[in-house]
């Protein structure tokens, strides 16, 4: 598995009859189990939750978020200062973002009724007994960026 984060992009096929969107290059391979996420209202801030020994990848199955993750330097005193990573995932164009072991990530639903599905490397038991937290204003990448 690779060592940082990466985006796998997919398309989205239309014909006469509908369409079908899809990210052919997420195989599965060591995905555990899947959960999906859900805000109660978009503009909320979920965020940080890593792992030392857990990779997991998310798409958005509704709507569209802000997804950034982080490499932590010290587990037990990260700095304030890492480098994020921003992605934008919406179900508009599908993609699958990987997130590695040795991670922090959050996101932030920039639509109503969004929804995020994830798949994690590890069984429940395994994520719970490396479940890592941090505040959501710890590192804030939320704002979004003008053009």
């Amino acid at each position: 598995m690779p060592k940082e984060p990466m985006i796998l992009n997919g398309k989205i096929a239309v014909d006469d009859r509908g369409e079908v969107g899809f990210v052919n290059d997420f195989d599965f391979a060591g995905v555990k189990r899947f959960y999906t996420v859900a805000n109660h209202q978009s503009g909320f801030v979920r965020a940080w939750h890593g792992h030392r020994n857990e990779a997991k990848y998310v798409t958005a199955v509704h709507g569209a978020f802000l997804v950034c993750c982080i490499k932590i330097d010290d587990w037990d005193n990260p700095a304030s200062d890492l480098p994020v990573l921003r992605y934008v995932l919406s179900d508009k164009t599908p993609a699958v973002i990987y997130i590695p072991a040795g991670y922090v990530n959050g996101f932030k639903s920039l639509t109503d009724g969004a929804k995020l599905m994830y798949f994690s490397t590890s069984s429940l038991e395994d994520s719970g007994n490396d479940d890592i937290r941090f505040p959501a204003q710890k590192w804030n990448p939320w704002a979004v960026e003008e053009r």
